[in-house]
């Protein structure tokens, strides 16, 4: 079956970082881009939005440059990226036999609010990506890549609030 397969070990966090850092350069050298995750989801949301309300869809400036008029948002790289990147998680967990439904929580948090606090956090982060115009991959990654100031600055504020608001949910875990 799919999931039957024998667990192997994780790789080390040094040859995960050398081979996401040999991805990286690919993904600038062959598309001339970096890597992100947020703006192919924002697309995938959008072809939902067209489809539901299209005049909504042609007003806004924001969503005309990705599928206002006869543009179709999921011509762009970056829908590409997003879908190789499920494909391959999926793939990588089959491989290594950690492909399976379940819900990672602490002892003191039921499954329900698990999920919902993971859907509210989605919801935030995805939220702060569109107004940051570029998720943590896309930010940290990508952009501390060619060394952008902003994207530095980015990593630093996350931290900072990762740090700031564990201290509040950390009950949930422990």
């Amino acid at each position: 079956m799919l999931t039957q397969r024998e667990t192997k070990p994780y790789v080390t966090p040094y040859v995960g970082g050398i081979v996401l850092g040999i991805v990286l350069f690919a993904a600038f050298f062959i598309t001339g881009n970096g890597l992100g995750a947020s703006g192919g989801m924002n697309r995938l949301l959008v072809v939902v939005e067209d489809w539901i309300a299209p005049w909504h869809v042609d007003r806004v400036p924001y969503l005309i440059d990705m599928a206002g008029g006869n543009r179709n948002p999921l011509d762009s790289w970056v829908v590409y990226v997003t879908l190789g990147t499920i494909l391959g998680g999926f793939f990588s967990g089959w491989r290594h036999g950690r492909l399976k439904v379940e819900i990672d929580k602490g002892p003191r948090i039921s499954n329900r609010n698990r999920l919902l606090m993971a859907f509210l956090g989605g919801t935030l982060m995805g939220y702060g990506a569109r107004l940051a115009r570029g998720c943590t991959s896309g930010q940290a990654l990508s952009g501390g890549a060619v060394l952008s100031v902003g994207s530095w600055a980015f990593m630093l504020a996350v931290f900072a609030g990762g740090y700031a608001l564990a201290y509040f949910v950390r009950k949930a875990w422990i």
